[in-house]
């Protein structure tokens, strides 16, 4: 299967986003993507943390649902639509949502982000806590390629949310990382979680400086099951897209059988 990750640098206006998001999903499409994942907050980086609860769409419907599920449709592909705002009980916070379609343009899957980003520094600050809603359970769907897991960027830090989803072939993180944590943990992150799962891992992130000033790390990548870097797009927007070679994971992990290793009794 040959998958892409899309890269792009979202501004606070939602139809200038998805405008991109649909130029972007046609090039992977016309290099032959079959999967194509999408960044967090692909459709809003707000110039306000509180922004992309106004955009909110109830899980019954909205126009970024419907967009996610006819460009899959049209393209035949599946979409892995990053992260949208979604409604909560709570009208002050919103579900950071990753909605997966097929190539029916059929929703197949939910994720709502677990972990919540809180980061400050003296210059920057980050509390998704104080508009998000955390999500309760860990998702995985079913592939032509086998099980896919779902995470979104800060669950990148937390590795037994991965080991909890089972023996996956790949990995999936659309994600928006600033560029101070990027620099320092985005790539051996990624990295470390595709060597111990022993599976491809797909960043899909934001990268680059937003109109509201904030700067994301960008280096969207996809990452063997040995930890190399097949493909990495450092800044701007773009996509990186490659094949992902089964035979080649299932190789590593008749060599170094570290999943069937695991002591859960101890």
């Amino acid at each position: 299967m040959k998958v892409a990750a899309i890269q792009m640098v979202s501004v606070s206006k939602p139809d200038t986003n998805i405008q991109t998001a649909e130029r972007l999903l046609r090039q992977a499409k016309s290099q032959g993507a079959e999967l194509a994942v999408l960044p967090e907050y692909w459709s809003i980086m707000g110039l306000r943390d509180t922004d992309k609860v106004n955009f909110a769409e109830p899980s019954s419907g909205g126009s970024l649902q419907s967009f996610l599920a006819q460009m899959a449709r049209e393209l035949q592909m599946t979409i892995i639509g990053g992260t949208i705002p979604l409604q909560s009980e709570d009208s002050q916070k919103i579900y950071n949502a990753c909605l997966v379609y097929d190539a029916n343009g059929m929703q197949i899957a939910r994720y709502d982000k677990i972990h919540l980003f809180g980061f400050q520094n003296g210059e920057e600050s980050y509390q998704e806590s104080n508009t998000i809603k955390e999500g309760d359970d860990i998702v995985s769907f079913e592939s032509a390629i086998g099980k896919i897991g779902l995470g979104v960027c800060y669950d990148l830090r937390f590795p037994e949310l991965f080991r909890n989803m089972g023996p996956c072939s790949l990995l999936v993180l659309p994600a928006a990382f600033t560029y101070t944590t990027g620099q320092a943990h985005w790539e051996i992150l990624l990295r470390a979680r595709a060597i111990e799962n022993q599976c491809y891992v797909l960043a899909s992130a934001q990268g680059g400086i937003h109109d509201s000033g904030r700067r994301t790390w960008g280096h969207s990548m996809l990452i063997d099951p040995w930890g190399k870097v097949i493909t990495c797009l450092d800044e701007g927007e773009g996509l990186v897209i490659a094949d992902l070679d089964l035979d080649a994971m299932l190789k590593i992990r008749s060599n170094l059988p570290a999943l069937k290793h695991r002591r859960f009794g101890c």
